[in-house]
């Protein structure tokens, strides 16, 4: 069996297609097949794929095709990967250097266990320069850590077994399908997930996620409401952000005492003044 199926969904974004494209054909591991799924586009995708069609060593496939959405290519995908882990790699991200998918999948390989999913970091592309995503950076996440982040898609090597056990994406969803499997598989299915301090994707930050954030807000609240029952859900909606500022003060020595004192003396001032 191929060890990985990197999946590429594109809809008339026939540039940013042509830089994934390009760092996936670049890489130095050829024990993956390669799959883009495309919307019908009406741009010059058609032409930027056909132009790769004869230049890979290793299996490429492709398709093109009305769809129904982003979560809708994925599972068209999924449903056709062979590799023992996915990657979705969408058009406009790339591959952060040649020998990227050799150095995961060696990590795959030299576990004596199954891996259920494995990630690096992602890069994004900042007006200020780069910014390197560690997502949980080896930490097991909890509920209260994807109630306001998540996972990381693009550098994570998922088992594609896993999709079988918890199902496909949620076409019903625009952009946090992957999110919510995400929750289904590793908060509420326990799976666990591994980290490696590798640079792996380069992040679109044109992408939907990025540019919508009030969707993105809305479907997750969506989500949480059919999966939490209202009494959980409201205490994350009331706690949630009061217990990510006292994380972030809890980083620093001298805004961890003050913290600390501050408790104390009111403490102290609601128990003599009862």
């Amino acid at each position: 069996m191929l060890k990985l199926s990197i999946i590429t969904i594109n809809k008339n974004n026939a540039s940013g297609l042509q830089k994934t494209m390009e760092s996936v054909f670049a890489q130095t591991s050829k024990d993956f097949e390669y799959i883009v799924i495309d919307g019908a586009s009406t741009d010059e995708s058609i032409r930027t794929i056909q132009q790769f069609n004869n230049s890979m060593t290793q299996r490429f496939r492709w398709l093109s095709e009305p769809d129904t959405g982003i979560y809708n290519a994925m599972n068209k995908g999924l449903k056709i990967a062979q590799g023992e882990y996915v990657q979705f790699l969408n058009s406009g991200d790339t591959l952060a250097a040649m020998d990227v998918t050799e150095k995961m999948l060696h990590q795959v390989s030299i576990v004596n266990y199954q891996l259920s999913i494995i990630y690096g970091n992602m890069l994004k592309p900042l007006p200020k320069g780069i910014l390197c995503d560690r997502g949980f950076a080896g930490k097991q996440p909890t509920l209260l850590d994807f109630y306001n982040g998540t996972l990381n898609h693009s550098p994570a090597f998922i088992r594609r077994s896993l999709f079988d056990k918890y199902g496909l994406y949620d076409e019903t969803l625009k952009i946090v399908s992957d999110w919510k499997w995400y929750l289904q598989a590793i908060i509420f299915g326990q799976e666990k997930i591994e980290y490696r301090d590798i640079d792996v994707t380069v992040f679109d930050m044109n992408g939907i996620s990025t540019t919508n954030q009030q969707l993105d807000k809305n479907e997750r609240k969506q989500v949480l409401a059919s999966l939490l029952s209202p009494a959980l859900l409201k205490d994350y909606e009331q706690w949630a952000f009061p217990v990510e500022q006292m994380k972030r003060l809890n980083k620093y020595w001298l805004t961890r005492k003050l913290v600390w004192w501050m408790e104390r003396g009111l403490f102290k001032w609601e128990k003599w003044t009862r």
